[in-house]
This record gives C-alpha cells, sequence and structure tokens, in this order.
C-alpha cells in the first residue's frame, strides 16, 4: 500500500497541480525564461484597412521592399548570410538563464537523512563543550573558594593563595604557554608548588581539553552550514533534527547523573582512565593539585556543567518544538519551492 503523505518529511509533500490546470492561464515570467514563449504578432491592417497582402503593393514594391529591408514577403526577415551568421554565434545570456532554469529544476536536498543524524548526534556534543568552557573560568573558580561548605585546605593556603594559584592552573589548560608556567611557580615556602608529575597531568588535561574544544568547534561550523542548508532545500529538516538531538541530550545526561549519584569515585575514575594513562592522574591529598582542586570542586563543577547543558538542550527544545504554526510554516515554504520549480518547468 502506498505510503500517504502524512508519513513523509515536509519536504518530501508534493502538491502537485493537476494536469491541464494552468494551460489557459497568461504566461508567467519566473526571471530566467517565459513559461508561454509569446505569439508571432499579427499582421498589420493596409491603407484602406484591410490587410496588406503579401509582398506590399505591387511586384515593384515588394521585391523593392523586401531587399532593402532584409525581410521577406508577410513581414518575416530574410535569410541571409549575415543572418546565418548571427544565428551561428551562441546567446551567452541565454544559454546562462537555461543552465540556471535546469538547475532550479533539479534543485533537491542532497543527503538529508544523513546531515540530521549528523545534527541529532552533534548537538549534544556541543552543548556538553559550551558548558565545560564557561565553568573553566575564573568566575567560577572564584563562587567555588567563596562559597559556604566548601572546604578549606588542611595544609595552610588561604583563600586568596588558592584563588592565585588555582587561576595560574586554570590559566595554563587554556592557554599556549609551556610546561614552565606552572613548574617555575614558587609556593610560600619557597620550594616549587608544582612537582613534576602534576605538571605533566595538567600538560595532558591542556592537551586533552583543546583538541576536544577545537574538533567541536569544526564540527559546530559544519553543523551550522548543514543547518542553513536544510533549511533552504529542505524545510522542517533541521528543526526536527535539532528537537531529536535535545531529547537525547536530556537522555545522555540523566544516564549520566544516575551513574555519578550511585558512585562518584567509580565514575571520577572511570572518565579520567579514558583520557590519561593510568596512574598519571593519582595524586597525595598534600600535593598541590588536590590542595587546590578538592573532590568537591570537581562534584560541584560536575553539576554546573550538567546543569548548562540541560539548560541549552531546553531551550534548543523549546525553539524547534514540532508546533502546528511551525510545521505549517515548514509546509508553506515546501510549497512555495515546489511552485517556483512548477513555473521553471512551464507549467
Amino acid at each position: 500500500m502506498p505510503s500517504s503523505s502524512n508519513d513523509k518529511a515536509p519536504w518530501q509533500q508534493a502538491g502537485s497541480a493537476p494536469a491541464g490546470a494552468r494551460r489557459g492561464e497568461d504566461p508567467v515570467w519566473t526571471g530566467l525564461l517565459p513559461a508561454v514563449p509569446p505569439a508571432d504578432p499579427a499582421p498589420e491592417p493596409g491603407r484602406d484597412g484591410a490587410p496588406a497582402r503579401e509582398g506590399g503593393s505591387g511586384p515593384a514594391e515588394g521585391t523593392a521592399g523586401a531587399a532593402g529591408s532584409g525581410r521577406a514577403p508577410g513581414g518575416s526577415r530574410a535569410v541571409g548570410a549575415a543572418d546565418v551568421g548571427e544565428d551561428d554565434q551562441p546567446d551567452a545570456e541565454a544559454r546562462r538563464r537555461a543552465a540556471l532554469r535546469r538547475d532550479a529544476l533539479a534543485d533537491e536536498p542532497r543527503f538529508p537523512r544523513l546531515q540530521q543524524v549528523f545534527l541529532a548526534l552533534l548537538l549534544p556534543l556541543a552543548l556538553l563543550a559550551a558548558a565545560v568552557r564557561t565553568v573553566a573560568t575564573p568566575l567560577f573558580l572564584w563562587a567555588e573558594y567563596h562559597r559556604p561548605g566548601f572546604p578549606a585546605d588542611p595544609y595552610g593556603f588561604s583563600t586568596d593563595e588558592r584563588m592565585v594559584y588555582g587561576s595560574y592552573g586554570l590559566d595554563y589548560v587554556l592557554n599556549w604557554a609551556p610546561p614552565e608556567f606552572l613548574g617555575g611557580l614558587v609556593g610560600p615556602g619557597g620550594g616549587r608548588l608544582f612537582l613534576g608529575s602534576e605538571v605533566a597531568h595538567m600538560t595532558d588535561v591542556k592537551i586533552v581539553l583543546q583538541s576536544a574544544l577545537a574538533a567541536v568547534a569544526v564540527l559546530a561550523v559544519l553543523g551550522l552550514v548543514s543547518s542553513l542548508y536544510l533549511r533552504a532545500k529542505a524545510p522542517g529538516a533541521a528543526s526536527s533534527a535539532l528537537f531529536f538531538g535535545s531529547w537525547l541530550t536530556v537522555v545522555l545526561l540523566v544516564l549520566l547523573a544516575v551513574a555519578a549519584v550511585l558512585g562518584w569515585q567509580q565514575f571520577f575514575a572511570l572518565f579520567h582512565s579514558l583520557f590519561f594513562a593510568e596512574g598519571s592522574w593519582t595524586f597525595r591529598v598534600s600535593d598541590t593539585l588536590i590542595r587546590l582542586y578538592p573532590t568537591q570542586f570537581w562534584m560541584d563543577a560536575a553539576i554546573a556543567v550538567g546543569a548548562l547543558t540541560l539548560l541549552g538542550a531546553l531551550a534548543v527544545m523549546a525553539a524547534t518544538w514540532p508546533t502546528a504554526f511551525r510545521r505549517h510554516r515548514a509546509l508553506d515554504r515546501v510549497r512555495r519551492r515546489q511552485e517556483l520549480k512548477r513555473r521553471l518547468a512551464g507549467r
């Protein structure tokens, strides 16, 4: 049984006009070529009101007129050597317009389903990357160190010292400075603030974080281009893909939140084992990294990232919710495209 038009995507629901419905209409100018070529002009009447005879008022006059004006009897142009030369020269403008009309008639979206899958999978990554970059700022660092209940450093760092040293670590993972940016820092006692193993781990964090943000940024640009392409050639396709991607983001966040609540230490260890070598990210409680970024810091950061990602997913969901108004607007854009194609085809 053939599927109904409701089972199709908006850009596939064609509203074909019945055959012969437009035969008696006036030609429509589309900007490229007229839909119906104009008819030949009627012969002009003679002096006495009767139609002029072919060849003029007499044989001599008709012969002279044809020879002098370059037109054959009846007003049509005589085919001469000059006319043949003109006809042999291609009209570049006419060929360009004909090529534009052919391109418009064959204007169909390429791989729409594949692009929809790409957009749906890209949205969770883009929202997560944006949330991570928002949290990795001095403002969040200041809010954490000054919020009530945040654990104090048992080895003597004050809040101001934590803010200074913690900002160095945050700046290092976001800039292009060499390892000496952290390795050369001196603590209150005169010794090096960060051990070599701590600097090496922060270097690994820098590489992973900056590579991930750069990759997502490139994918986001491709996603933007794909969204604009689908919006122009397949109305409704991009919004439906983003709507599905927003729901996918919410589901993934719920699963990650459940895993983190049931076992934070296991979740934290599994996350680090995916990106860092075994043993390179474990430190003593007296090391500077643990004193600056204790477990509570990472728990709060994970909550903030999850909350921002959820807010982004809800915003996209609200902006792409398939309401009746948005469905009708997409179908209206489809009908306008199909009407333009019918005009270009001369129907």
